[in-house]
């Protein structure tokens, strides 16, 4: 292992190990008779220069490289072990390595020399072959694996494993050696008899001629788990083969069957195995009875690693982890406490999802709360927080108080978390769960311990109206002497939303007003918003003047921030309908919307004559953002089972709405043709597929909504390896008359499996731009279809025009026009007033709840749903609200759909619409009517 930094060497120590020095004396190995004990030191020197991060340059290592390899005439067996070190590490720098091939292959070849020198020369062997050179020495590397001595066997199986990535072809030829490993026994395999045979004359006489010379048996049986580790790569991309040698090694549902004798192979076999049961979930099943007979094994390593894999399964029942927990709590009175943390880690986990199941061991984890261990203590008690109930909460907090100046602060924001869960769990408790943070919110800690307790705090004012005022007070007395500017922020910005709905919002005022004299330029412009809110916000004209008068003294602050926001402040109190727009207002731009339209207008170099339109930007609410933005819990992160899958088959999260928007808007940019439309104002969210999943061809469609035209992508894919398709395209007929006038198609010219899929584009211009035509039109697939000749893998000369049938493409209101935007209904309602308005009466009959007529109003508008009227408090009468924007400026459009429900009629719905333009309101009502 190499060390990031360099032991601080001085002195004597510093010119002794000095890579200048080595190099010098390095002629000690051109020294006749070789000295080993000089020679020994010295490569030692060379090793230790390496593993502290020291590198030579190539010159350097390669003169090293081949002095070191003149030390194989010397028969020092000790020597020779720092010789083969000494290669290995050097090989990394060296030039021409692979000369030394064949003196390791003569230490490989002779069994009569001492048994030391053969494992040592397999490593280095590894290190320098040649990856086109690896069948030459395939012979040799088989016969080791199946040697009769342990060292030499784990030395070629570990060198094997190395050698995968790079010769898989050689490799997979092993795996019968390879199995013949992990199959071993010990009175067979493992000790060495005077009459055991060879393989290839090689391996079974390894015992020398050495007078007195004894092998050891091994009874680690760590061949095996060398063994496993490799038949594993060479099988890991079939899953019935893996499957097969898991069920062949298990031994049978009780586990006594197996012929795995070292535990960490049946550790690796269990993480198989569970790996198994996540990728298919039809060996579930069978999986799941080896892991119970693994709950019996005498190894505490074996039955600890089966339970976890248990706890971790997916869907695990309560049933089925009866006996893992049983386990598990044996392990919480062991005196091991490796044994006590493995164990109450992996209940604490399960508590997440089971905190039935684990409430069994409450009385063992109630023993551990006391454990010297803070780590085991502090799992302990979290445990309980979430598996224990409302009579044990005041036991429970006594004692955690008592030890949370021992722990560390990564293990008090796991103790805070869990009590901002018991908090909303038990809310008759807050009043002592907020002493408690309170409390804890006073001591010392860094910035991610305070953080945990200020949300849990924050927590418990949103879902605990009792706790509010208590809690608005302690977070008062905390910025009084908060060392965070972050955390400082926060809490003013909660105060300036929660403290003017307090029954006496006025004694907050002090502490905001302090943070204006006492702290930094951030806190104090954070604290002028906070107050200007009291301001605008309290209906007690008292207060109003009060602060303004605090607002004024803001004026002659040293910031530019301050200065300005107690000014604009100022002017907004005095003005309600500013209030509104900029105290009151409940909705935030959706910065992601926000920042794709930005792009575009600065890539758009006609869009700099006209002003950017920041009315086309959505708007979502505050509730929304803070959720885009909201941290996870710490506690799911830190106590969460981990996934068992890699990271390299991890699932990357899909693109947000705005990445998708931006990665069209730079596809169509670099399309010749579409270059004159200008930018692009909406694009479908996801693809529509045209064709079912199993078929040859596989068409999905984007839509693509300029000012003067529409654009439709259509993603093609071939699945047939065999054939190529030329000339491509998609032929659209409009069922009605539509009012778009089909432009040109943009087709494939050339399409194979390979390169799928690849983008048919068809374009038509809006025959009116400001109308919003809403229409339907039926696909066909036309291609030329040729075959691709075997032998040359070029496509035949003489093909055949064939055609596809797709599914319709529906040009609509939502998805396609309207996009969702948050808005105030009750003012936007009333300022819409004035504009463009109508009502329309419809019968649904089809509709058998009023569930399911809010649910596709909502898919055919694709609206946002204001104030959770997505969800019908009521069977037979409800009001969905809704809010939008229609885009290329069509502007903000309200619904209001009030619906009655009857078994006999199904629903009427009353559809009151209000835009700002006209074309909105007819697109809204055109949209359900048809």
């Amino acid at each position: 292992m190499a060390y990031a930094k360099r032991d601080d060497d001085s002195g004597l120590s510093s010119y002794y190990n000095n890579k200048s020095t080595i190099t010098q004396e390095a002629r000690v190995f051109n020294e006749s008779p070789i000295s080993p004990r000089k020679c020994r030191a010295l490569l030692t020197r060379i090793v230790y220069l390496l593993y502290i991060g020291e590198s030579f340059g190539t010159h350097e290592a390669t003169t090293l490289f081949f002095g070191t390899t003149k030390l194989f005439q010397h028969k020092d067996s000790a020597l020779r072990q720092m010789v083969y070190l000494a290669i290995k590490e050097l090989s990394c720098y060296a030039e021409d390595v692979i000369i030394v091939t064949s003196s390791i292959m003569k230490d490989m070849q002779q069994p009569n020399l001492d048994v030391i020198y053969r494992p040592n020369a397999i490593r280095a062997l590894c290190r320098i072959t040649d990856p086109s050179m690896v069948q030459t020495v395939e012979r040799f590397f088989k016969a080791a694996i199946v040697d009769r001595n342990p060292s030499i066997s784990s030395a070629a199986l570990v060198s094997s494993y190395h050698l995968y990535p790079v010769a898989k072809d050689v490799i997979k030829r092993w795996v019968n050696e390879a199995q013949e490993a992990v199959n071993a026994k010990s009175s067979s395999f493992f000790g060495v008899s005077s009459s055991a045979s060879s393989y290839l004359n090689f391996g079974g006489g390894s015992q020398p001629s050495t007078p007195g010379y004894q092998a050891i048996p091994s009874t680690s049986y760590i061949t095996q788990y060398h063994a496993l580790g490799l038949l594993y790569v060479i099988r890991q991309q079939d899953r019935m083969a893996v499957t097969k040698m898991i069920q062949q090694l298990g031994g049978g549902r009780s586990g006594a069957g197996t012929t795995l004798k070292n535990a960490m192979a049946l550790c690796m076999l269990i993480r198989y195995a569970a790996k198994i049961m996540e990728e298919d979930p039809n060996m579930q099943k069978q999986m799941f009875d080896l892991l119970e007979g693994w709950l019996r094994h005498k190894s505490d390593m074996v039955n600890f690693e089966a339970a976890r894999a248990i706890c971790e399964m997916r869907n695990v029942t309560a049933q089925q982890l009866t006996r893992s927990i049983a386990v598990l709590q044996l392990f919480l009175s062991s005196p091991k406490p490796a044994l006590k943390f493995a164990a109450i880690r992996t209940l604490s986990a399960l508590s997440l999802t089971h905190p039935t199941s684990v409430a069994t061991c409450n009385l063992d984890m109630e023993n551990l709360i006391s454990d010297s261990n803070r780590s085991i203590a502090t799992y302990a008690i979290t445990t309980l927080l979430k598996t224990g109930n409302e009579a044990s909460v005041d036991r429970l907090m006594k004692q955690i108080s008592g030890f949370m100046s021992e722990i560390s602060d990564e293990f008090k924001v796991i103790v805070v978390d869990a009590i901002r869960s018991l908090c909303l769990k038990f809310p008759a408790k807050q009043a002592l769960m907020l002493n408690f943070l309170s409390g804890v919110l006073r001591d010392e800690g860094g910035y991610d311990f305070k953080r945990a307790v200020v949300e849990a705090i924050f927590d418990m004012i949103k879902f605990i109206q009792d706790s509010k005022e208590a809690a608005l007070s302690h977070l008062c007395e905390f910025i009084e002497d908060c060392e965070f500017t972050k955390l400082s922020v926060r809490i003013l910005y909660l105060l300036g939303i929660e403290g003017p709905k307090a029954p006496q919002p006025t004694k907050f005022i002090r502490y905001i007003y302090n943070r204006v004299v006492l702290e930094n330029a951030v806190v104090r412009a954070a604290a002028v918003s906070s107050l200007a809110k009291f301001g605008v916000n309290v209906a007690d004209m008292t207060v109003k003047r009060s602060i303004s008068v605090l607002l004024s003294r803001c004026l002659d602050d040293v910031d530019d921030e301050v200065r300005d926001r107690a000014a604009m402040y100022l002017r907004v109190i005095d003005d309600a309908s500013l209030a509104e727009t900029y105290v009151k207002e409940d909705s935030v731009f959706s910065l992601s919307a926000l920042e794709s339209k930005l792009v575009s207008y600065v890539n758009d170099t006609d869009a700099s004559k006209q002003p950017f339109d920041v009315s086309s930007i959505p708007k979502i609410s505050r509730a929304q953002a803070a959720t885009e933005v909201a941290r996870p819990s710490s506690l799911d992160t830190i106590s969460a089972p981990v996934s068992k899958k890699p990271d390299a088959t991890a699932v990357a999260p899909p693109p947000t709405a705005a990445e998708t928007q931006s990665a069209y808007a730079a596809q169509l940019a670099a399309v010749p043709e579409l270059a004159s439309y200008g930018p692009v104002l909406n694009s479908s969210a996801k693809p529509a597929p045209l064709t079912e999943s199993e078929t040859e061809y596989l068409v999905t469609c984007v839509k693509h909504l300029f000012k003067d035209h529409v654009v439709f992508q259509f993603n093609v894919s071939n699945t047939l390896p065999d054939t190529v398709l030329e000339q491509v395209s998609v032929i659209m007929q409009p069922a009605t008359d539509s009012g778009l006038t089909e432009d040109f198609i943009i087709p494939i010219p050339h399409l194979t499996a390979a390169d799928s899929p690849s983008i048919v584009y068809v374009s038509f211009t809006r025959d009116d731009p400001r109308e919003y035509t809403l229409a339907s039109f039926q696909c066909t697939l036309k291609f030329i279809s040729k075959e691709l000749d075997p032998s040359s893998g070029e496509p035949e000369e003489e093909g055949y025009e064939d055609e596809y049938q797709l599914e319709e493409v529906e040009l609509g209101a939502g998805g396609d026009y309207i996009i969702p935007s948050y808005a105030n209904f009750s003012a936007e309602w009333d300022r819409l007033r004035s504009g463009s308005t109508a009502t329309e009466t419809f019968a649904l009959s089809a509709m058998d709840s009023i569930k399911a007529a809010v649910n596709s109003i909502v898919e055919i508008l694709n609206m946002e749903p204001l104030g959770g009227t997505e969800h019908p408090s009521s069977t037979s009468v409800h009001t969905l609200q809704l809010s939008g924007l229609v885009t290329g400026g069509g502007g903000k459009v309200l619904v209001r759909s009030r619906m009655t429900y009857s078994s006999g009629n199904g629903v009427t719905l009353e559809l009151g619409v209000r835009a700002e333009k006209p074309e909105a309101t007819r697109l809204v009502i055109a949209a359900i009517g048809g």
